[in-house]
């Protein structure tokens, strides 16, 4: 019961934020960009269901069109990480050890490097954008990605029936294709996931440092680092993309943690 709500909940919480990027395609209640200095800091009220900003800009306008930002960085960076990740890792697992530690090596290295400073390195060198961000996320996700994925491949691999392929004369390929995606399948899905919320917080983290989606486009790190000068006149304007975010990492955290319990049977220890 308790894996099912887990799992429903996460699933909600998800919904509830691609249904915001959906939104933003069509609707919004104000243009998101208009600005009316007579407006600024407005309280909540019917006009603005979530007040105005310091430019007098629709608070809840910008939430729903942050979240496009936020989530396209996010979704690209996890297709990217997901892409490198699994090669590397069912490379890794397939190799020769020499191959196979020069693999490792790099992984650790990956990993020991922040994303965050990932991104400063190419912003400094190409300038803050978008496409910075992303790569810098992809990349430095791609590694855990890889790690994991290697040691599930390795785990496919010694079984016997894997084995009696290899001894049969399958090739690699074969093996990749017939074997080691399928069984990996799930393991891959809670990995993307989880992938997602980390995706989620870093691309609001850099925004909120000025190193990933250029003004004027919204995202919800820039709204919180517009606001935090104001937070002693109005501490409500940083709660909104501070609660979202929250939300759509809660959701992506749960959807992994839902799906892990009801793809890994291991965990099922109820009595039949």
């Amino acid at each position: 019961m308790i894996r099912g709500t887990t799992l429903k909940i996460g699933i909600a919480l998800v919904a509830l934020v691609f249904g915001m990027t959906i939104m933003s395609f069509v609707w919004t209640p104000y243009d998101p960009l208009a600005i009316d200095a007579e407006q600024s800091l407005e309280s909540i009220s019917m006009e603005h269901p979530l007040g105005t900003d310091m430019l007098g800009r629709d608070v809840l306008s910008n939430v729903i069109m942050g979240a496009r930002s936020t989530l396209l960085v996010a979704a690209l960076s996890v297709a990217i990480a997901m892409v490198i990740g699994v090669f590397a890792g069912i490379a890794g697992a397939l190799f020769g050890r020499r191959a196979r530690s020069i693999l490792v090596f790099a992984i650790d290295i990956v990993l020991a490097l922040p994303g965050v400073l990932v991104a400063i390195v190419l912003a400094a060198v190409y300038g803050p954008s978008t496409v910075t961000a992303t790569m810098a996320i992809g990349v430095a996700l791609s590694a855990a990605v890889a790690q994991v994925t290697r040691r599930a491949a390795l785990t496919v691999l010694s079984q016997d029936y894997v084995l009696a392929a290899i001894a049969a004369g399958s090739s690699r390929l074969r093996i990749v294709l017939r074997h080691i995606l399928p069984n990996l399948r799930a393991n891959l899905l809670i990995q993307a996931s989880g992938a997602g919320a980390i995706a989620i917080l870093a691309e609001s983290t850099l925004s909120y440092l000025g190193l990933g989606t250029v003004p004027p486009t919204p995202s919800w790190g820039r709204m919180l680092a517009e606001s935090q000068q104001f937070l002693i006149l109005d501490p409500v304007v940083a709660l909104w993309p501070g609660l979202f975010i929250a939300i759509a990492v809660l959701g992506f955290n749960l959807l992994g943690d839902g799906l892990r319990e009801a793809l890994d049977p291991s965990l099922d220890t109820e009595l039949p």
